[in-house]
């Protein structure tokens, strides 16, 4: 390892990074869990007892902490960082939150990336998908292949543009979870779930999402207001069978909005 590594938080990530890249001193990491100190230093890296002492020599910085965490992070560490020490921030977090975390890194002569990481940690690893932004992010992505990791693509210059594309296709990702939750929930109290899961089996089709996202959207502006209508009922029977429809409510108001255009323009016609 040419240049010393710091990792700021040692949770799922930064140990599984570690155990992957079997990092060595002088990588050393930094949680403010005491408790995690013994598997930093079974990792075979050096634990840091704060912050200031973690930085001391880094020139490459993984910020890997919890996303309520992740600004008040930068803001710390920045007056510590090595001038020109760069601070990859790989945390989920908002572009507006990765801007000022951004803004307050730079101020104190740090580098900052914005850092993405787009699918679990575990079992990927280091093949983990990692998208990045930034004045630096192809300097970074070098670093980062360097460290081990294998799947690394710089997506702009601009702060932010990484974790926009994460947390959008988060609202699809995390969002099916849900719906899956609450659909589940139903078949279970209706005693249906062998009917329902055959049924979505049969219908399903495989197709681009280029090609699906404008056929659905299609489809919404189209028949919104039925649709909506039909998702009411939806709602109303989850509510009967004692399974909150926090989901199908947000899909009764997003069928009815996609409609609203062509229905003002039917009745002005």
């Amino acid at each position: 390892m040419e240049r010393d590594l710091a990792l700021i938080g040692f949770g799922e990530a930064g140990s599984t990074f570690c155990a992957a890249a079997r990092w060595a001193k002088p990588a050393c990491a930094f949680d403010p869990d005491p408790s995690r100190k013994q598997a930093i230093e079974e990792a075979g890296i050096s634990a840091s007892t704060d912050v200031r002492s973690a930085l001391a020599d880094a020139w490459i910085v993984l910020s890997l902490v919890t996303a309520d965490q992740a600004l008040a992070a930068a803001q710390t560490a920045a007056a510590f960082l090595q001038p020109g020490a760069c601070w990859i921030d790989m945390n989920s977090v908002a572009p507006d939150t990765k801007r000022r975390a951004a803004a307050a890194i730079e101020e104190r002569g740090g580098v900052y990336v914005d850092a993405a990481i787009l699918a679990p940690v575990r079992p990927a690893a280091l093949n983990v998908p990692v998208l990045l932004a930034g004045n630096m992010a192809e300097t970074a992505r070098e670093e980062l292949l360097s460290l081990g990791f294998t799947n690394v693509r710089v997506v702009g210059e601009k702060v932010g543009r990484a974790s926009a594309i994460k947390l959008i296709r988060s609202v699809m990702v995390k969002g099916v979870e849900a719906l899956t939750d609450e659909m589940m929930s139903a078949a279970e109290a209706a005693g249906v779930v062998d009917e329902v899961l055959a049924s979505l089996d049969a219908s399903e089709k495989s197709d681009s999402w280029f090609r699906r996202a404008a056929y659905n959207r299609e489809r919404m502006a189209t028949h919104g207001i039925r649709r909506a209508a039909e998702m009411e009922e939806a709602a109303s029977t989850l509510q009967s069978l004692g399974v909150e429809p926090v989901m199908t409510q947000g899909t009764v108001r997003r069928q009815r909005a996609a409609a609203a255009p062509i229905t003002t323009e039917r009745n002005a016609a």
